[in-house]
């Protein structure tokens, strides 16, 4: 049967899930490699209409579906009711009943299933076999029939009900929703379980349908099992303002600023031949081909990494000059001692922490101020102006079959898109020789606290460790100042504190100071 439809809802906030949906849509949270909404998208034929209700940031979700999915035919409908008064799963499921005037399946924003999704050439229900009738609604079945949908902690019954159902008695259904709406607009908990007791009572079946697979995506619990179930299969560290998704054929970067996309893909053309090729871009998203290769933080060895380092030096490292360089001076200032200001004083406002002196592996540290005042930022500030990658970790590169792709490129440096400093790169590579993605995922790391005494403590590959003594040895020949590169080095940890979950957001603030005031006392 292709004569249906499938109504998907994605309009709701999705307060459940916390912070994240401060910046996004809770269909398009990653769950393994992709958003929730791509399972669900990808579960029907590509000649399958597809009708998406879209309220809380409506735009993402279009434009993410018109830049992943530009061939399948999908009508979006907009809910001026989403949230407060009036709202309601009923309410939004009306705004869509003139699209919907045949035989569909309606599937909630935040439900996964593994098995292959019945056509509604009957009335039928999904459920899931489980006990958790605190958290959902459930029904009782005799023989294959749903005999009625309850509400959540009942006592009596065989499914939980996952948010999935086909509706061949299209007409009746949207009859008695009208009916139901009619009785109460102010009704916020009025939806399809309501519908589907009221046209059983009145003398329509409804089959239920096992799913012996089902991931609520729509709480933090029931995220965090889909997360578990669907393997990764790749390693990123997780950020609530921006996200990645990997397919196929293309991988599909989120930015909740979508100025920060069309940087990206300026620079992704201006770095033309060392990134994969940019395919397009849509509002905060943007698209690039699939580049095969291994991620080079798990394939790098002493003997290649010289190599590489030699490759990037030609490749990439190439100097420009944008502007003048008492204006790069400036930026370089602003980049590394005004923002590092900022980004500390949020890391201390988020976790409530003063700044204050610590015991760190059993040595006193000042405070941050301090610290801070110590250091001799004009000197810092006098960086070179290279073309720069400006995210270059080992977790952004890959070996590829007989040369090196980088990922993840910086949108700009200060501001500036041709050039950056590349002291930057070469602080970013040295952090990554310490702290990488693999070791944070798998939580090789330890941040303990107690008062005002502090103990972290990391993981390190041995491959690695011998990677740094290399990088070293080439800066020295080189000709550039490693002094400056050690100094950057913990400044970056200390940027990346705010931005990122708990604990390793401490990790990074106490391993940062540590680490910068240890090479300040050398100095």
């Amino acid at each position: 049967m292709t004569d249906y439809k499938v109504l998907i809802t994605t309009s709701g906030l999705g307060q459940r899930l916390g912070d994240i949906t401060n910046y996004t849509n809770k269909s398009l949270v990653r769950v393994g490699k992709k958003p929730v909404i791509s399972y669900i998208i990808e579960s029907y034929p590509e000649n399958i209409e597809l009708v998406v209700t879209v309220g809380h940031f409506a735009d993402q979700i279009k434009d993410f579906i018109k830049l992943v999915y530009p061939k399948r035919k999908v009508t979006f409908v907009q809910i001026d009711k989403y949230q407060g008064g009036g709202s309601s799963l009923g309410y939004s499921m009306l705004q869509a009943k003139k699209h919907l005037q045949c035989p569909f399946v309606f599937h909630a924003g935040d439900t996964i299933v593994k098995k292959k999704i019945p056509s509604p050439k009957s009335n039928w229900s999904g459920g899931f076999r489980n006990t958790a009738s605190a958290q959902y609604r459930s029904f009782k079945v005799v023989g294959d029939k749903v005999i009625f949908i309850n509400e959540k902690n009942a006592s009596d019954f065989d499914y939980l009900h996952i948010g999935l159902v086909g509706i061949r008695d299209y007409r009746s259904f949207w009859k008695e929703l009208e009916c139901l709406y009619q009785k109460d607009p102010s009704n916020s908990s009025l939806g399809d379980c309501a519908v589907i007791n009221s046209m059983i009572k009145k003398g329509k079946k409804f089959l239920a349908k096992e799913f012996k697979s089902w991931l609520d995506t729509g709480n933090i619990e029931g995220l965090n099992r889909a997360k578990k179930d669907i393997n990764n299969h790749f390693q990123t560290l997780d950020k609530v303002k921006e996200s990645i998704f990997i397919f196929d054929d293309s991988v599909v970067k989120f930015f909740f600023d979508p100025k920060k996309v069309k940087q990206r893909v300026k620079r992704g053309r201006l770095l033309k031949g060392l990134v994969p090729k940019i395919e397009g871009y849509q509002g905060n998203f943007y698209r690039y081909k699939f580049a095969k290769g291994d991620l080079y933080s798990r394939v790098a060895t002493p003997s290649d990494f010289k190599k590489f380092l030699i490759w990037s030096k030609k490749n990439l490292w190439q100097k420009k000059k944008e502007i003048v360089e008492k204006d790069f001076k400036k930026a370089c200032f602003d980049f590394y001692y005004k923002k590092s200001k900022r980004r500390i004083k949020q890391f201390l406002e988020l976790n409530s922490l003063q700044d204050e002196k610590n015991i760190i592996n059993g040595e006193e540290v000042p405070s941050i101020e301090k610290i801070l005042k110590k250091i001799d930022f004009n000197y810092l500030s006098r960086g070179e102006q290279y073309q720069f990658h400006g995210d270059f970790i080992l977790d952004n590169i890959l070996k590829t079959k007989n040369s090196y792709c980088l990922l993840d490129w910086r949108q700009n440096f200060a501001n500036l898109l041709e050039v950056g400093d590349i002291y930057y790169d070469f602080a970013k590579l040295n952090h990554n020789l310490t702290v990488n993605h693999d070791v944070i995922n798998d939580n090789m790391f330890s941040v303990k606290i107690n008062g005002k005494s502090v103990f972290c403590d990391i993981f390190r590959k041995d491959n690695l460790v011998s990677c740094q003594e290399i990088f070293y040895q080439f800066l020295k020949e080189a000709g550039f100042d490693l002094n400056k590169v050690e100094l950057l080095t913990p400044l970056i940890w200390l940027n990346m504190s705010p931005l990122h979950h708990y604990p390793f957001n401490l990790f990074l603030f106490y391993f940062g100071k540590l680490k910068l005031w240890r090479r300040i006392k050398k100095q």
